[in-house]
């Protein structure tokens, strides 16, 4: 059974960071396109990030130059730093292969002063 489990969510004041991890269980991320979403309380789950098999990703322009998509394969892992966090960017983030409809449980991202 595919999963993915993320972690790293949490409490942060306006301009700090934080570091999602994204493992996947039952699949191997090291051919997947993996891709990070979000959904903020009353609005629609966005795309944020996509990571390539490769050395390639993307942000969405809401969060470029903020936001770092990267991966492990060895760890199965794929991360999302977030830097610089502005209380728009809280939301339930999610991982998820590109194209799938698994989606993981999800990780809580709240940025309040």
């Amino acid at each position: 059974q595919v999963q993915f489990v993320e972690s790293g969510g949490g409490l942060v004041q306006p301009g700090g960071s934080l570091n999602l991890s994204c493992t996947g269980s039952g699949f191997s991320i090291s051919d997947a396109i993996m891709t990070w979403h979000r959904q903020a309380p009353g609005k629609a789950r966005e795309w944020v990030a996509t990571v390539s098999p490769g050395t390639w990703t993307i942000v969405a322009d809401s969060v470029k130059g903020r936001f770092t998509a990267s991966r492990d394969n060895v760890k199965n892992t794929v991360y999302l730093q977030m830097n610089s966090l502005k209380p728009e960017d809280t939301a339930v983030y999610y991982c998820q292969e590109a194209g799938s409809t698994t989606w993981g449980q999800g990780t809580q991202v709240t940025v309040s002063s």
